[in-house]
C-alpha cells in the first residue's frame, strides 16, 4: 500500500465511536458506522456526519458495505455480562448477544483481512463457557486466525480499573493474530492492584483547592452502563468528596475516563438535563476504552504493513511469546459440541485459536510496556450540580452494605459519607 493511502475501518455495534477514534488515530478512515440506539446515532452524527452508517445490523445488505482492510465490533453484553446480578444470562442465545451470528454472516460475506472483537470478561464463563468457544469456532470456520486476551484499561493510560476481553482475527495469519495480541517482552505482573482504589491520590496536588479538595483514590472502579443515579446500595462505585459533600463522577468525568475527548457526547446547544445524564452514562459506560483500542490499531497496522508472516511453523511463533512457553504445542481440539449444555470448558485469559485447535494461557492484563494514569486530573474542580450530590439517605444505604458485606471503602469517602449519613439523625 502507498503512503498516500491510507487502510480503512467499518465498525458495528459502534455505539459512541471509540473503536474509530482509536484507529483514526493510527491513521486509519472509518468507511462505515453502524448503531441502532438513537442517542448513540446522534454522537456518531455529530462527530462523522459524512460517513455512510446503518441501524440495524440485521437489515444491512452485505452488498452495501463499503470496502475496509478492518471491522470492529463489540457486539452487545447484555446477556452476557455479570453485572445482570441474579438474572440469568442467556448468552448467545440471548436476542441482544446473539447479533453476533449476524455479524458473523457479515464477515463471512466479505471477509475482511481482520475483525476486533470487544466483549466483557464474563464472556469466557458464559453458559459455562461454551459461548465463548462458539465464537472460536465460528470464526476458524471462516478461516481466521484468533488471537484473544484480556486486558485492563488501567494499563493503557486511563486511571479506570475495567478488564475487556478483545479478541483480533486474522485472516488466514495466525502469527500477525499473534504478533497484535502478544508481547514478545512478556507483560509485567502488577503488584497490590487494590491498594489504588484506596489510595488518596496526590500525585497532581496542583489540581486540588487549597483545603485539600477533591479527594478522589488513584483508580477508578469501572464505569457502568447505567444511569448514574444513586440507590444508596452502590458500593463500588468511584465518588468525588469535595467541601460541599459527596457526588458521583459527571459525563464529563466518565468520557475523560474511557480516553474520549471533552463533551464528546453532549449535543449542540443542550442544556443542563438529567434526563440527557442518563443517557450520557449508558452510552459511556458501553463504550470501549480508547487507549486500549488504540493499543490494538497501532499493532494491526504495523502487521498490516509488514510482508505476511514467514514462520516455518505455529509452534515458532507461539515459542515468542513467554506466555505460551509451558503450553503443549499440540493444541487442543476445537471442533467442540459447544451447543451441549452438559459441556464445561474453562478458557486462559489469553490465547489463539487456529486451523481446528487452540492454545491457552493466563497473561497479565498489562502490555510490556504500561502507561500508568491517575485520577485525579481527570476530576472537575467546581462540579456544583445539585443532582450529582449524594444525599443523607444514599450515603446512609451505601454504609449499610458496605458493613454488610465488610467491604473497606476509601477512607475520605468513608469519612465524609458518615458525616453526612448522620443528617438523618
Amino acid at each position: 500500500m502507498r503512503e498516500s493511502e491510507r487502510y480503512s475501518i467499518n465498525s458495528f455495534f459502534s455505539g459512541i465511536g471509540g473503536f474509530d477514534i482509536a484507529f483514526e488515530k493510527q491513521g486509519f478512515a472509518t468507511a462505515f458506522l453502524c448503531e441502532i440506539n438513537p442517542f448513540c446515532r446522534s454522537v456518531l452524527d455529530k462527530h462523522w456526519p459524512n460517513v455512510a452508517k446503518g441501524g440495524d445490523i440485521n437489515e444491512i445488505e452485505p452488498s452495501a458495505l463499503p470496502f475496509a482492510n478492518v471491522w470492529c465490533g463489540g457486539f452487545p453484553c447484555q446477556d452476557i455480562s455479570l453485572a445482570r446480578g441474579a438474572s440469568k444470562r442467556l448468552g448467545l442465545d440471548g436476542k441482544r448477544s446473539g447479533l453476533f451470528f449476524r455479524f458473523a454472516e457479515l464477515i463471512e460475506q466479505r471477509a475482511p483481512e481482520v475483525v476486533v472483537i470487544e466483549n466483557v470478561g464474563g464472556l469466557f464463563n458464559s453458559n459455562q463457557g461454551r459461548d465463548f468457544g462458539l465464537i472460536l469456532q465460528t470464526m476458524d470456520a471462516l478461516g481466521y486466525a484468533v488471537a484473544w486476551r484480556l486486558l485492563n484499561s488501567r494499563y493503557f493510560g486511563v486511571p479506570q480499573s475495567r478488564t475487556r476481553v478483545y479478541l483480533c482475527c486474522w485472516k488466514g495469519q495466525p502469527t500477525k493474530a499473534l504478533n497484535v495480541m502478544f508481547d514478545k517482552a512478556g507483560a509485567p505482573k502488577p503488584k497490590n492492584e487494590r491498594a489504588a482504589f484506596l489510595t488518596e491520590d496526590r500525585c497532581a496536588e496542583k489540581v486540588r483547592e487549597s483545603d485539600g479538595y477533591p479527594k478522589v483514590p488513584c483508580v477508578a472502579y469501572c464505569l457502568a452502563a447505567s444511569s448514574g443515579r444513586h440507590t444508596g446500595t452502590d458500593w463500588s462505585r468511584t465518588y468525588v468528596v469535595c467541601r460541599e459533600g459527596v457526588r458521583r463522577l459527571s459525563p464529563l468525568e466518565s468520557e475523560r475516563l474511557q480516553g474520549f475527548p471533552d463533551h464528546w457526547t453532549l449535543p449542540q446547544n443542550a442544556r443542563d438535563d438529567i434526563n440527557l445524564d442518563t443517557l450520557r452514562y449508558t452510552a459511556i459506560g458501553n463504550a470501549v476504552s480508547v487507549p486500549v483500542v488504540e493499543w490494538i490499531a497501532k499493532r494491526i497496522k504495523a502487521e498490516l504493513d509488514a510482508p505476511d508472516a514467514t514462520h516455518k511453523s505455529l509452534e515458532e511463533a507461539l515459542a515468542q511469546y513467554a506466555d505460551f512457553s509451558a503450553l503443549s504445542f499440540g493444541g487442543m481440539p476445537l471442533q467442540n459440541d459447544y451447543t451441549n449444555p452438559a459441556r464445561t470448558f474453562k478458557w486462559g485469559k489469553g490465547g489463539l485459536a487456529w486451523n481446528g485447535a487452540y492454545y491457552m494461557c493466563n497473561p497479565y492484563a498489562t502490555p510490556a510496556q504500561a502507561t500508568h494514569s491517575t485520577l485525579l486530573p481527570l476530576i472537575e474542580r467546581n462540579q456544583n450540580k445539585p443532582h450529582y450530590y449524594l444525599t443523607p439517605n444514599a450515603a446512609e444505604g451505601i454504609l449499610r452494605r458496605v458493613d454488610n458485606q465488610q467491604r473497606t471503602l476509601f477512607a475520605p469517602l468513608r469519612q465524609a459519607l458518615e458525616q453526612l449519613s448522620q443528617q438523618n439523625k
